[in-house]
């Protein structure tokens, strides 16, 4: 399980399970390092993708859902396709975020809520019967490029304030803002892993993967 005290880097794989079985058995044998099975990843491979990372890797593996509706189902899939986290979007009804989390543990995985375009984080965890393992301050693949915006850290202290949870820093983060992340009080942050000449920031998969992600991992120590 994830624990808020701790930080950890997440390399999000976002192409296919042929590019991060080249990739995965490179990597260093950390537990403070989390595969994420991002979200086009699940769309391209299906669960069988996550399992297919469950048998390169025996540390964490997060499903990036993104759960809209249909909690309890689609968190037994990840359970069984050997994920040990995942995710749901803020924006969904209390109703589905409160199946999510109770459902994740019940099957013993970590609740991380996506807050991407949440104007309010805050107000998302205090409406939940209990708090999940974690929330993601979201900055979206579409709006890396948008002048002047950023992963919004203020919201940090006041969800920590309030409840003990990991926070997730997503969205572009290179070393430089993996360790402003972790100044701004961030326990998580995430890594994309893109395709070669991809317009959004992140680690290219034709890179030294294993070498920066050993970078990383030393910045946020």
């Amino acid at each position: 399980m994830i624990d808020p005290g701790l930080r950890y880097l997440q390399l999000a794989f976002n192409d296919d399970l042929a590019t991060a079985a080249r990739i995965v058995p490179t990597l260093p044998q950390d537990p403070r390092l989390i595969l994420e099975a991002g979200t086009p990843f699940l769309k391209r491979e299906g669960l069988r993708g996550v399992s297919g990372l469950r048998g390169l890797w025996p540390h964490t593996i997060l499903a990036d859902l993104k759960t809209a509706d249909g909690a309890v189902g689609e968190v037994v899939m990840a359970a069984g396709a050997g994920a040990n986290a995942a995710t749901v979007l803020g924006s969904c009804p209390p109703e589905t975020l409160n199946l999510f989390i109770a459902a994740c543990h019940d099957y013993g995985l970590d609740a991380f809520i996506d807050l991407i375009g949440i104007g309010d984080p805050l107000g998302v965890v205090r409406r939940l019967r209990r708090p999940p393992t974690g929330v993601v301050l979201h900055l979206g693949r579409d709006e890396e490029s948008t002048r002047g915006k950023a992963i919004e850290y203020k919201h940090v202290k006041r969800i920590r304030s309030k409840f003990d949870v990991a926070i997730s820093a997503a969205g572009g983060v290179d070393l430089k803002g993996a360790a402003s992340a972790v100044f701004n009080g961030a326990s998580v942050v995430v890594v994309n892993v893109v395709p070669p000449g991809a317009p959004w920031r992140g680690i290219p998969s034709n890179a030294d993967v294993a070498g920066l992600a050993q970078q990383f991992l030393a910045t946020i120590e």
